[in-house]
């Protein structure tokens, strides 16, 4: 379904208070991430490792069930076969192992526990350096290709946005306490493509409407060319 939106709206009447609600929400964020930080999963911590095969066909939706009710609803289960699950734990205790498997068993009657070990973290230190790394060059790529583009004014509020973007998302999660996970990782740079997509559609048009600056100004400009993509904005 496209929407379609007629009526201009004056977004930069609002502007002020947006500006405020954004910077007491990156203010706060910046503090969550600062004090409390990131739940993060086992994809980034490590923990116990479970080959577990049960003596009938078990689902996945059946097996986080059973833990949920006894607590562990951060485990993460992956099937293998139709009596087979693999169980991957974030701590690192074996009291938490022991747990797990005795709730399987309470659920499930006899369980065959075919394996259980320690696993290190899918994403080692090395590897988020090198995230890290590799974001900071996407992100001066991105200020390179809008400043050429464009103007170097508009590539620095580019980027700035996209940095505004990403910092409240994590201060979300880490507020709420919601594990962080490789699925998270890939949530993360979707919101980034879609906040750069947006960004460049707009500033695309300020630039076409650049030549009515004189007669219209600023903020008439900038109303006019978010109204002019803000059907787009909303459909994609």
């Amino acid at each position: 379904m496209l929407f379609r939106i007629k009526k201009s709206i004056d977004f930069m009447a609002f502007r002020k208070t947006a500006l405020s609600l954004s910077l007491v929400l990156l203010v706060i964020s910046l503090g969550l991430l600062t004090l409390k930080g990131l739940n993060l999963g086992i994809d980034f911590t490590g923990g116990n490792l479970a080959q577990i095969e049960f003596s009938q066909p078990v689902g996945v939706a059946e097996v986080r069930d059973a833990l949920s009710a006894a607590g562990q609803d951060q485990a993460v289960i992956q099937a293998y076969s139709d009596n087979g699950v693999l169980v991957r734990m974030s701590s690192h205790e074996d009291d938490t192992a022991q747990e797990i498997l005795s709730a399987l068993r309470s659920r499930f009657g006899e369980i065959e526990v075919l394996r259980l070990e320690k696993v290190g973290p899918v994403v080692g230190e090395k590897l988020r350096q090198q995230a890290f790394v590799a974001m900071a060059i996407a992100l001066g790529g991105v200020l390179l290709y809008i400043t050429v583009r464009f103007r170097f004014r508009f590539a620095v509020v580019s980027v700035a946005a996209l940095v505004h973007d990403t910092i409240i998302t994590l201060g979300v999660f880490s507020l709420l306490g919601r594990e962080v996970s490789l699925p998270f990782i890939a949530a993360i740079l979707t919101i980034v493509g879609y906040s750069l997509n947006d960004t460049i559609v707009v500033l695309d048009r300020v630039r076409e409407n650049w030549k009515g600056l004189r007669q219209k100004g600023i903020i008439s400009l900038v109303n006019q060319s978010i109204n002019q993509t803000l059907s787009r904005t909303i459909n994609t």
